[in-house]
């Protein structure tokens, strides 16, 4: 690695690990946003919410009613933080599979066939197809880098880098649709409606530069990881609590027959679940008879999946092994489990109540629209347009988290503006897909950040958010400039974007 770079990344690792803790961090994060509304509040902003048709209005969170009703919905914010349940259901079945051993055995058999070499690439290529299961990637492929790495004689913190920009870094890179597909585009349509009431956009408008886009993030990632991040990381001493983690010993005879007996039944549930999802009239459908689509079934009960994909393999790993004796056994890995978890839901009540505030004031609307606004103010070339379409996007990103969210304040405002420029609503939904993804990787404010760092943690205790930003900034400013350069010469060469997809208007 370059000495500069190297001492940049240093200087960033040690100021943001001086931060405070990231609890009190995101405790300070909502009395400065209590501050900012109180004094913007009283101010007319000219910004028009795309939403409402109306302009923005800062609402003051101090004021007597916003505050009290702030107080009465404290513990609802928390309890209905989407990452905790997600992240709860999914580590209970998680902890029976890790402390039965399966999760230990599994890695160790496919470590034995899988080049060292080629760990990073297919990481990052699980951490890609994870996408398809909604946030599943962000409980289960992250930490499992760490393990990966750890079992293979790697620093466990590179494989849970790698894990993270496969997962984060590259949201909308993927082979494979899902939801997040027709949810953009229909939000897209509705900016289309301001301009052309006719021109229809296909959900999968994206999705040859997407599945094409993967190659490259694996690319990118894998040399990254390989050549900047795990050489800065060689000093790093590890002083977690290691001692259940896999090492890369050959399977004795009863873990065999067991991890066999864990297969088989994780097998037959997938295969229970491919069968009943076939059938036209499949439960698992929703009511336009999709399986990825809006309110589908299946897509609601992934991490319900998930935690049955590993706590059946975990219990008959468990028992064929001999590691459990009762019920007792399989209760005492949850528990385990959860014990774990006691850092992470203290930072998480703290962030879903400064990420439900900062919704609250809108803040974030009046950042994205005026971003917006100041790129139609520029009025530059359609190349220049579109990295400024990227950056805006990023930047904006670093504050609101939600991909769904972002699109809906800016599509309104720039899908017609670009229309009216004569670039596609398809190529305007490209440009944003890429600066959404690259910096989710960087922002604390990303709701499973924190759970990012406890991850950390579990190899390196001072792990902070230094720690993690400066391990993932190199991933996302390659990811940003390659990705957006990558998009130009897509365009250029005038590759298909995606079903029914076009460059111009």
């Amino acid at each position: 690695m370059n000495p500069r770079i190297a001492r940049i990344l240093d200087w960033i690792e040690r100021a943001g690990n001086k931060l405070p803790d990231p609890a009190v961090l995101f405790l300070l994060a909502l009395v400065i946003t209590w501050i900012v509304s109180a004094l913007l509040a009283p101010v007319s902003f000219s910004a028009i919410d795309p939403r409402s048709g109306e302009p923005v209005v800062i609402r003051n969170l101090l004021a007597g009613q916003d505050f009290v009703g702030f107080l009465a919905q404290m513990v609802q914010v928390f309890v209905a933080f989407p990452p905790l349940g997600v992240v709860l259901v999914a580590m209970l079945g998680i902890g029976v599979a890790e402390h039965s051993g399966f999760i230990n055995a599994a890695l160790r058999s496919l470590l034995s066939f899988t080049k060292r070499s080629l760990l990073t690439p297919m990481v990052i290529t699980v951490g890609i197809i994870s996408h398809t299961a909604v946030d599943a990637g962000y409980v289960l492929v992250v930490p499992l880098g760490g393990v990966i790495f750890y079992a293979a004689g790697r620093h466990p913190l590179a494989g849970i880098a790698a894990a993270f920009a496969g997962v984060s870094g590259g949201f909308s890179a993927n082979f494979v649709p899902s939801s997040v597909d027709p949810m953009l585009a229909g939000i897209t349509q509705a900016g289309v409606q301001v301009l052309d009431s006719e021109l229809l956009i296909n959900p999968l408008n994206n999705y040859f530069f997407t599945a094409i886009s993967s190659l490259l993030i694996i690319a990118l990632g894998w040399f990254i990881t390989d050549k900047v991040v795990e050489p800065r990381l060689r000093n790093t001493e590890l002083d977690g609590d290691l001692s259940e983690l896999p090492k890369m010993e050959p399977l004795e005879p009863p873990e065999r027959r067991a991890l066999r007996w864990a297969l088989a039944s994780m097998g037959l549930m997938i295969l229970a679940l491919v069968l009943t999802s076939l059938p036209a009239d499949s439960v698992w459908r929703n009511a336009e008879g999709k399986l990825a689509g809006s309110g589908s079934p299946l897509m609601g009960s992934i991490v319900p999946l998930i935690f049955l994909l590993f706590v059946v393999p975990g219990i008959v790993f468990g028992y064929a092994s001999g590691k459990f004796k009762s019920h007792r056994d399989v209760v005492h890995g949850m528990t385990k489990a959860m014990s774990d978890m006691g850092y992470y839901m203290v930072m998480a009540f703290f962030a879903a109540q400064f990420i439900y505030a900062f919704g609250q004031s809108n803040l974030g609307p009046l950042i994205a629209i005026e971003g917006a606004n100041f790129i139609r103010a520029m009025g530059m070339p359609a190349q220049v347009t579109l990295v400024g379409i990227v950056i805006v996007t990023g930047v904006v990103n670093l504050l609101v988290g939600s991909a769904s969210a972002k699109w809906a304040l800016l599509a309104p405002i720039l899908v017609p503006m670009l229309m009216s420029l004569g670039i596609s609503p398809d190529l305007t939904q490209a440009a944003y897909r890429v600066g959404d993804s690259t910096t989710n990787i960087i922002t604390p404010l990303m709701p499973y950040f924190p759970l990012i760092v406890v991850f950390c943690q579990r190899y390196v205790t001072k792990a902070g958010i230094g720690t993690l930003v400066a391990m993932m900034l190199p991933y996302s400013v390659v990811f940003l400039v390659a990705w957006t350069v990558f998009l130009l010469i897509y365009w250029a060469l005038g590759i298909p974007l995606g079903f029914q997809a076009t460059y111009t208007y």
